[in-house]
């Protein structure tokens, strides 16, 4: 009998063990499978980390950017138009410098050129403005935004609200400024 015992034990175990690394598995396929769910496919277009800007309380506008659209298909394409529940309208913005004065003007599209890739990053002329904030944008906060392509259709992204990396070392460094 303690024979029985004994393996129906050892069984038991073996079982639970197994178990726990199915569990281990499924759990990290799926952290990998998050880590990949920052960028985005549509038509020929790949669509490389959606990310905004936390906003300011009471300010009715805010900035989302993209890291890139790479156009990997032979014909060009062209962002027409995005919408997000976040905010009542989105714009697309370019900034131009005339003389010393900097402006940002709404454009109707934005160009994706055959086989390039183009950048739509914090602190560069293109990005999409957020008009009409339903309320501000936090860091660590995530928000539907979709985007509209001439060529490749509409796709719905997901945009994270984060600090940009200059103005996170920029914090950094005047935190370090204030600790000596």
């Amino acid at each position: 009998m303690t024979s029985f015992f004994s393996r129906a034990s050892r069984t038991s175990r073996a079982s639970r063990a197994c178990r726990a690394r199915a569990t281990a598995l499924l759990g990290a396929l799926a952290f990998a499978g998050a880590a990949q769910a920052h960028d985005f496919r549509v038509g020929d277009l790949s669509i490389d980390h959606p990310y905004a800007t936390p906003s300011r309380p009471g300010v009715q506008t805010g900035a989302a950017y993209l890291r890139g659209i790479r156009n990997k298909g032979a014909v060009a394409d062209r962002l027409i138009g995005a919408t997000t529940p976040v905010a009542e309208r989105v714009e697309l913005h370019t900034r131009q410098t005339e003389g010393d004065v900097v402006r940002m003007r709404e454009v109707a599209a934005l160009e994706i050129p055959a086989g390039q890739e183009v950048q739509l990053r914090h602190g560069q002329p293109q990005h999409l403005m957020l008009v009409g904030l339903k309320q501000p944008l936090k860091a660590g906060d995530r928000f539907d935004l979709t985007l509209r392509f001439e060529r490749a259709g509409e796709t719905t992204v997901k945009a994270w609200v984060q600090q940009p990396r200059a103005a996170a070392e920029d914090a950094k460094g005047a935190d370090a400024h204030h600790t000596h």
